[in-house]
């Protein structure tokens, strides 16, 4: 039977910044039949959170909403449905919105248990920022062993990932980054770093490889970005994008939308010139894949796989308290944070109760 004490929630309350959100206090949770309810251990932050604070993701759910894509914890209930998983287990998984609750329910397809020697921290780090670098990589990119790829936002959650996910099939990584994640970025086996602040990337890039340009590119930061990304690319070579990060201050938020609307407007690929050129162009937004969900987890499994094995180590910043959530965006908002950002739930039942 699921606990009787009140679920605690972080909420969007209205659009805007780190401020509009809130604390709230509501009832479980319903299960369906074929969902599991979980009690949230850590819940995972990503840009997408962002962007749904601030107005700027599709689909977002009306307001007030609980933003959040993935959680690790203890499942306390399954419905009559559920075969796969049992209440006590430790899972992690998917959420589609909803994650940043002390209690989530969760279809089964979307759980996994947690691996014999996992910290629950790191598996909750895993969903979100690898499934997409690995689907943006492989699915999309087919980046194999030799070739290269050019990562932008390197020290992000995505960023990291990739950076790990690329080092598996021996992919030679080039990154753009602030200087001062440089150092742990070179450890972890990127060859070439660039300060985008300070440094011409395009130039950068074209130097290191005598002007042929890169394989892949996986780019999050914006259309200004993809026109230039798109003259790095070697023939055969493939653009990802999937964000728009370079349009996300922390001012002018009234400004945001239109500042982009205009930037997209600018984008223009010619459909003659991409064949001349052997160039692919890519999008990719994970939260649009709920449909088709095949392709992901495949990909989960051969994550879970490379995490048992110890291929993959999610590089977790910070963990901050749930009731903190303020503070956490305003550190991804910054771009303060080396990898992944977490909510730490487990004080919350006590909280609540």
């Amino acid at each position: 039977m699921k606990d009787k004490v009140s679920v605690m929630q972080v909420q969007i309350s209205r659009h805007g910044g780190p401020k509009v959100l809130r604390m709230a206090e509501v009832s479980p949770p319903d299960l369906r039949q074929d969902e599991v309810l979980v009690r949230t251990h850590f819940a995972g932050i990503n840009f997408a959170d962002i962007m749904a604070r601030l107005g700027l993701y599709p689909g977002a759910p009306g307001l007030p909403t609980v933003p959040g894509y993935e959680v690790s914890g203890e499942v306390m209930e399954a419905g009559s449905e559920v075969t796969v998983i049992s209440p006590g287990q430790h899972v992690f998984g998917l959420t589609r919105f909803g994650g940043y609750s002390s209690q989530v329910a969760v279809p089964q397809g979307q759980v996994r248990p947690v691996p014999e020697g996992i910290s629950m921290e790191a598996v909750a780090a895993l969903p979100v920022t690898y499934l997409t670098a690995y689907l943006m990589m492989f699915n999309l990119g087919h980046l194999n062993a030799g070739q290269t790829v050019l990562i932008h936002s390197a020290g992000g959650g995505v960023g990291t990932a990739a950076v790990q996910l690329a080092s598996i099939v021996g992919a030679r990584i080039f990154a753009t980054a602030s200087v001062t994640k440089h150092k742990r970025l070179q450890a972890m086996g990127v060859e070439l770093c660039i300060d985008y602040r300070q440094e011409d990337f395009v130039q950068r890039v074209k130097e290191a490889t005598a002007g042929r340009g890169v394989d892949l590119i996986l780019d999050a930061q914006g259309p200004a970005h993809f026109r230039r990304d798109y003259h790095l690319l070697s023939p055969l070579g493939t653009l990802v994008m999937y964000g728009v990060q370079h349009n996300i201050g922390r001012t002018r938020l009234l400004s945001m939308p239109w500042r982009l609307l205009r930037e997209v407007l600018t984008v223009r690929f010619a459909p003659l010139s991409m064949m001349h050129a052997n160039r692919g162009i890519y999008g990719f937004h994970l939260g649009r894949l709920w449909d088709h969900l095949g392709p992901v987890e495949e990909a989960l499994d051969q994550l879970l796989t490379w995490l048992r094995e110890g291929r993959i180590d999610p590089v977790i910043d910070r963990i901050f308290s749930y009731d903190q959530a303020v503070q956490a965006h305003s550190y991804i908002q910054d771009r303060r944070n080396f990898g992944k950002v977490l909510l730490d739930f487990r004080a919350s039942s006590a909280s609540a109760s």
